[in-house]
């Protein structure tokens, strides 16, 4: 499976911003997807959950309210929605699909909020 992210950017507080991970190689459909975050100095951490069966979502505490999580499996793509972005959220953004005990990552995309 390979994952391609995209959406990443520069942008100021307040801003908006929609990452894009599409796969290629299998189909979505039956795996939970997520987005993690790794920031320079920081312990990597999840951003945002899709699971396959019933498209549940989680989202960590820093992401409740303001991100989105969603999929297209139709498209094969997952997608997270970010609202009201904070300079705390400058990271790079990890695709990540999970398909049992397997899990691949993307490579990343660049999201940097100024102040």
């Amino acid at each position: 499976v390979q994952l391609q992210a995209s959406g990443g950017g520069l942008v100021q507080a307040g801003a908006s911003l929609r990452l894009a991970c599409a796969a290629s190689g299998r189909t979505i459909g039956s795996a939970t997807m997520s987005w993690l975050r790794q920031a320079p100095g920081r312990q990597r951490e999840s951003v945002a959950t899709i699971t396959g069966i019933g498209s549940i979502t989680y989202y960590g505490d820093s992401a409740k309210g303001r991100f989105t999580i969603s999929r297209d499996n139709a498209e094969n793509r997952v997608y997270l929605q970010m609202n009201a972005l904070k300079p705390e959220d400058t990271a790079i953004y990890f695709c990540v699909a999970d398909y049992g005990n397997t899990r691949y990552w993307g490579q990343g995309t660049l999201v940097t909020v100024s102040s």
